[in-house]
């Protein structure tokens, strides 16, 4: 280990999405400040912000199902709360991303574009849910613009491979969204990091953290090259953990007492994907379905127009898979070395609580190659077995909190961890983080940087224009900002 400990202001762990964003905005606001980026793998955005090891939806809760639940206290009223929070953070990303752009921290904007979101049903009474959902959502101007398509002739123009060898005797519907778009969040995180370093940050690539200890200025990080196994200690200020599946590990090894009792459950994916371009000229639209019985929230199928590396795909799943690993590129040991006195009992009572998820999983691991064809034809009759191939997605881990009662509570979100003097913060959970990730940095900022957030207010708020107000209530506001991130964006679908 090498004798002398570098210093700097910042570091942040892991080269995804999170710390992607969280570097770009600390670098327009404190310029000065020193930054230092330490991903284990070799490259920018290799775990869950590749665009194979995520959904690439861009959330904003158009299309999912689980947004919009029935109310169980009101029959036949539905629930739209969740779609509209997460609707909202998903604008003030979008306005960041249109920002970015005007002002060269993005050079290239082809990493999103326009693609309608769809919620798709058939039978008589998941019809019927699908016109109550599109009422409820109707009045709000972020939904204002949400159709409801009953007419097989109409599903057929918009959806033909769907359409195709459809028998259209059964009833079928779709919440149809024209505001939606594609996200390639690798190449999205490539540029803000990039960006980053042109402008003084470093980055080690190949490189881990293995511990941390804090100290009165801050955290000495000990990192270790894993090509070369030299050693080194880096002293910082702040840290922030944006490791995906690392996260929680890092955060217990930090002792705060704030990570106690939180535990992590793996769950991975796999999606079927075909490039075939009679098959992408189809298909011009993300379509999710209804989430089957005991399925993760956003575990529902989907069938996906993706545009990766400028070339167009069509992406169906997922289908859940099971490790213990807590990233794709992890240990076996990841899931068993997690576990502590403090958050066992967290993690027993998930598994008593939770058989649904766990008879879900299990069903998932018995599928058969037939099986997940079979699936895809639910969508698209007339797909063939030889366009498509199976692909492994990335890992998730899901946040396991302590729960009055039942010991632990799994739960589906981005949960961000952080010590009460604004040290250290973590991110743990899965989506939507990246489609939300600049409310989510914005709240890591406000509270990790207490007494400086009011002085960055309004650079910020010349990065997200609409900061601190809810668009949902200010209709002028929302067709403003949204008209101004269309343009910059190229979004002209929307």
């Amino acid at each position: 280990m090498s004798d002398t400990t570098a210093r700097t202001d910042v570091v942040l762990v892991g080269a995804g999405i999170m710390s992607a964003t969280l570097a770009a905005l600390l670098r327009r606001l404190e310029p000065d400040w020193s930054i230092t980026v330490v991903e284990r793998l070799d490259a920018v955005a290799a775990e869950s912000s590749s665009p194979w090891n995520n959904a690439g939806t861009g959330h904003a809760g158009l299309c999912e199902m689980n947004y919009t639940p029935e109310r169980p206290d009101c029959q036949g009223a539905i629930d739209i709360s969740k779609a509209v929070s997460i609707n909202e953070q998903f604008q003030v990303t979008r306005q960041f991303w249109a920002y970015a752009v005007e002002n060269g921290i993005l050079t290239d904007r082809r990493f999103v574009n326009p693609v309608p979101h769809v919620s798709f049903v058939h039978g008589a009474r998941h019809v019927d849910y699908l016109r109550r959902r599109q009422r409820a959502l109707a009045p709000n101007p972020l939904f204002a613009g949400t159709e409801l398509v009953d007419d097989p002739d109409e599903f057929a123009r918009r959806l033909p491979f769907m359409a195709a060898g459809r028998d259209f005797s059964e009833p079928i519907a779709l919440n149809w969204a024209a505001d939606g778009t594609d996200v390639d969040f690798g190449a999205l995180t490539k540029q803000l990091i990039g960006y980053c370093v042109r402008h003084g940050a470093m980055a080690l690539f190949g490189h881990e953290v293995r511990n941390l200890t804090r100290h009165s200025g801050g955290w000495t990080l000990q990192i270790g090259n894993r090509r070369t196994g030299e050693k080194r200690k880096l002293d910082a200020k702040f840290v922030f953990v944006g490791g995906g599946g690392d996260a929680l590990p890092l955060l217990q090894k930090s002792g705060i007492a704030e990570a106690k009792g939180f535990a992590g459950f793996p769950i991975g994916g796999r999606f079927l994907r075909t490039d075939n371009p009679a098959l992408t000229a189809a298909h011009r639209a993300k379509v999710y379905g209804v989430p089957a019985p005991g399925a993760p929230p956003l575990g529902a199928l989907h069938l996906d127009l993706r545009f990766v590396n400028g070339k167009s795909w069509l992406v169906f799943g997922p289908y859940a898979g099971w490790s213990p690993k807590f990233l794709k590129h992890g240990h076996v040991s990841d899931l068993p070395r997690s576990v502590r006195r403090d958050n066992v009992v967290s993690m027993l009572g998930v598994g008593i609580t939770e058989m649904t998820l766990v008879n879900y999983l299990i069903r998932q691991l018995r599928l058969t190659e037939r099986d997940r064809l079979d699936a895809l034809r639910e969508f698209a009759p007339s797909a063939r077995d030889s366009d498509w191939q199976l692909t492994v997605a990335g890992q998730r881990v899901q946040v396991i909190r302590r729960a009055t009662g039942k010991g632990g509570a799994l739960e589906f979100g981005t949960t961000v961890v952080g010590s009460a003097d604004g040290s250290i913060a973590g991110l743990l959970g899965g989506s939507p983080g990246a489609s939300t990730a600049v409310p989510i940095m914005l709240d890591v900022l406000a509270s990790c940087f207490a007494n400086r957030y009011r002085s960055w207010l309004p650079r910020l708020k010349e990065m997200v224009p609409s900061l601190g107000a809810r668009l949902s209530d200010e209709p002028a506001l929302y067709d403003e900002v949204r008209a101004w991130s269309a343009k910059i964006l190229q979004l002209n679908g929307s």
